[in-house]
């Protein structure tokens, strides 16, 4: 066992937080290191002193706890926290995990501006340049989403239609049996994308 490893077990000790198996290291750590048994026994007096000041002196004066303080080791920093997250692993991974994903996702959202269309029958859209457009006696066959473009319906969509950070037209001609989404907002498009799969795409 490394030393600094047993001052650390120290701490735990002298607060009665170390477990059974690990009191037993360190006490064959200590029968073999004169470093470590000094600086455990120093440990121990501070201790003591410290509780005979805290139950049996009525009051202290600011100076005598002042050195006292000062003489014990730093306080583990977060040791509260690291309990709680050792306590609760299922929740601190699946909220790692949800953290990893925003912030993933939010960086490719921002660095990708590439047109996208997915859905059925694509070979019946009429793409030019950043414009979507389903022309006038054209029928598709499902959804249909575009993503950073402009979307103009002239014919038939039999389907859901959404639009992502784009723009919408429907023509008078137009005709969309299900429903009509724009979604420009980053909660939205995040919860879209967890919520939403679709079969094929397109990149131009």
């Amino acid at each position: 066992m490394e030393c600094k490893l047993a001052v650390s077990m120290m701490h735990d000790y002298l607060d009665d937080d170390l477990p059974g198996s690990q009191q037993r290291e360190l006490k064959e750590h200590l029968l073999s290191c004169p470093d470590c048994r000094a600086k455990f026994k120093e440990l121990e007096q501070t201790d003591l002193l410290l509780f005979s000041m805290m139950h049996h002196t009525p009051s202290a004066s600011d100076d005598l706890m002042g050195k006292i303080m000062g003489a014990l080791p730093p306080a583990k920093k977060e040791k509260r926290f690291l309990a709680w997250i050792k306590s609760h692993p299922a929740v601190t991974a699946a909220s790692f995990f949800l953290l990893v994903m925003l912030m993933s996702t939010l960086t490719f959202r921002n660095q990708d501006n590439q047109l996208v269309v997915k859905g059925n029958d694509l070979d019946q859209v009429v793409i030019q340049g950043d414009t979507v457009i389903v022309p006038n006696g054209t029928k598709i066959a499902g959804d249909l989403t575009v993503e950073n473009g402009k979307t103009r319906v002239y014919g038939e969509v039999n389907g859901n239609l959404t639009v992502i950070d784009g723009s919408l037209y429907k023509a008078s001609t137009a005709q969309i049996s299900g429903q009509v989404k724009s979604i420009d907002q980053t909660v939205s498009w995040i919860w879209y994308k967890l919520t939403h799969l679709f079969p094929d795409a397109v990149y131009r």
